[in-house]
């Protein structure tokens, strides 16, 4: 597995994002999360600050959309130029419809789970998704504590990419820093997102490095 940092503007200084954004140019994506105050209690940005976003940043934009009916609003960010697009399954209606829309437009398409939400019943959707994005906090806050629940979750959705022989990447979001990456490595996640632990540091381009290096050395 190659290891990648996404780090989340989520914890950034949204007085100055473009700046920030300058700040993790040696990251592999930037994570934008889109709440709407419905889906989850948390209220962030929407479609045209996203694409401003998109406009300037140095790494591509891994936009992770915690709201209600994705079937709609998901393809906008695709086509603004989103290059992964995530949607909740707890949210969408027709996942794979969306998911072929999304790859379609030309972006990777990412099925989110919240904690509680089991991997099982969507294996069959492999085919359809370029990721799974497995929670490792409820969603819809920054800041919080990791959940170590989560990786056996995250340990049954690598093997199952495994089995499929799929390049699916796994994902995980949520308390992510230097304690907790080489467990959420080693239980296979390969996609790391992580917040206050990048935007947090005195050096935000040295902790991504650090937390790449701590990953590389369990995948």
């Amino acid at each position: 597995m190659s290891v990648q940092i996404s780090p989340s503007i989520l914890s950034a200084d949204f007085a100055n994002l473009e700046h920030d954004l300058g700040r993790i140019a040696n990251a592999d994506w930037a994570h934008v999360d889109v709440m709407d105050n419905h889906f989850v209690p948390n209220l962030t940005i929407g479609l045209p600050v996203v694409e401003r976003l998109i406009k300037v940043s140095p790494v591509p934009v891994d936009c992770h959309l915690m709201i209600e009916d994705p079937d709609r609003w998901a393809p906008g960010y695709a086509e603004a130029g989103a290059q992964s697009v995530t949607f909740h399954a707890e949210a969408a209606k027709a996942p794979i419809r969306l998911a072929r829309e999304l790859r379609r437009i030309g972006a990777r398409a990412g099925l989110g789970l919240k904690p509680a939400t089991p991997v099982e019943p969507f294996i069959d959707l492999l085919p359809e998704v370029d990721m799974l994005l497995v929670m490792t906090v409820e969603p819809g806050f920054g800041g919080q504590k990791f959940l170590d629940v989560c990786l056996p979750k995250v340990r049954r959705a690598r093997k199952a990419v495994r089995e499929s022989g799929l390049d699916v990447w796994v994902q995980v979001d949520g308390g992510v820093s230097a304690s907790t990456i080489e467990r959420c490595a080693e239980a296979g996640a390969d996609v790391f997102v992580a917040g206050s632990a990048v935007y947090g540091a005195g050096d935000a381009a040295s902790a991504v490095d650090e937390l790449r290096e701590l990953a590389t050395k369990v995948c």
